[in-house]
């Protein structure tokens, strides 16, 4: 089946979907995003997604062009158009375009486009297994020059860690703050534990406030965890009993080492492993 995109109220086929050259969303990376899984044709927290959309756009002062409601309609017909029965959506906004120049005021005709396709998970071996992460050099953005709730198109950031840890034979790498403190991995939020209390980064150590975070936060404290936000350093990772990433594309995966220093036992933890349980139950089901 050939796949459609929706822009700006239409559906088109994909190989018809097009953006102008004069998009500050291409020129700059200036507009919005989020990514949201789809499981059994239902799009998880879809709401939430959609809100968080919405306040980033208002952040930097992007008039996003339909309603809160449209928006969320617009994603499940395009993901009923398509066929997702498992798969991903990315949703976009951009500024619009414009002149070649910073000037938002010179921009028109912002851009909604909502793509819906399938998805590429890590290897089930890793999550088996789990994964060993490596520190990048590249730091987060200051949270003074960009505040990083602002789920921006411009990822750059992330994407020179990302290359740092592929280079490095790993699928994420972790990022510190301008600190020195633990703050997220390219795409994915950090937990640790320790003698039972589960850890993770606050907002205010430069992360992105991951939806699939929050909702692990909410499941592990239904189970009886305590679970705090606290700043981390990477003394408390190479010290943990246990590691575990969270993320839209990776759900809950355990981390095993990190630059080379084995964390725990060297295998998913308990904890760990009754947590993806607990995610996979309320997404699937099973």
């Amino acid at each position: 089946m050939s796949k459609s995109v929706y822009i700006n109220g239409s559906l088109v086929p994909a190989a018809e979907a097009t953006v102008s050259v004069f998009d500050h969303g291409l020129l700059y990376g200036d507009g919005v995003f989020e990514g949201i899984r789809v499981y059994d044709g239902n799009v998880f927290l879809l709401q939430d997604h959609v809100n968080r959309l919405y306040e980033s756009a208002q952040a930097i002062r992007l008039s996003i062009p339909i309603t809160n409601d449209q928006m969320v309609a617009a994603v499940n017909d395009t993901v009923t158009a398509n066929q997702i029965s498992d798969g991903y959506v990315r949703l976009v906004v951009t500024r619009g375009a414009g002149t070649l120049g910073l000037d938002i005021r010179k921009t028109s005709d912002p851009v909604v486009i909502i793509i819906a396709d399938t998805i590429t998970l890590y290897p089930p071996e890793i999550y088996e297994n789990g994964m060993p992460l490596v520190t990048a050099s590249t730091i987060r953005n200051h949270p003074g020059a960009l505040n990083p709730r602002i789920k921006s198109l411009n990822y750059l950031n992330n994407i020179l860690a990302k290359i740092e840890g592929t280079d490095a034979g790993c699928v994420e790498a972790l990022m510190l703050n301008h600190k020195g403190e633990v703050a997220e991995c390219t795409g994915d939020n950090v937990f640790i534990i320790k003698n039972g209390l589960i850890r993770t980064p606050p907002t205010d150590a430069g992360i992105l406030e991951g939806i699939t975070r929050n909702t692990v936060i909410g499941l592990a404290r239904e189970a009886g965890h305590d679970v705090r936000e606290t700043a981390l350093v990477r003394h408390d990772i190479y010290t943990s009993d246990e590691c575990f990433l969270t993320g839209t594309a990776a759900e809950v995966i355990a981390v095993v080492s990190l630059d080379g220093r084995q964390i725990g036992s060297g295998v998913p933890g308990p904890i760990t492993q009754d947590l993806r349980d607990r995610f996979q139950l309320l997404t699937r089901g099973d």
